[in-house]
């Protein structure tokens, strides 16, 4: 009896469409966990206020260098 690995089987593009939206599920919520600690750390001293804004931007430039981190491991170094 021959093994079939994963590749020859066919037809993968579910798959490949779920590991993708399980690390950018991943990503957002490890970037919100950065967007809150670095509103925490902001906010400190309660002089300076972290806008709604800012939040969101922390949340997306956190994504985009967890998405370069991703594809650098994922694709090969």
């Amino acid at each position: 009896m021959k093994f079939l690995t994963l590749l020859e089987v066919g037809g993968l593009e579910g798959l490949v469409i779920m590991i993708i939206g399980i690390i950018a599920i991943v990503l957002f919520v490890v970037s919100l966990v950065i967007g809150a600690i670095t509103k925490v750390i902001y906010e400190w001293d309660n002089t300076k206020k972290f806008s709604t804004g800012q939040f969101w931007k922390t949340v997306l430039i956190s994504m985009l260098i967890g998405g370069l981190i991703s594809g650098f491991v994922c694709g090969g170094m």
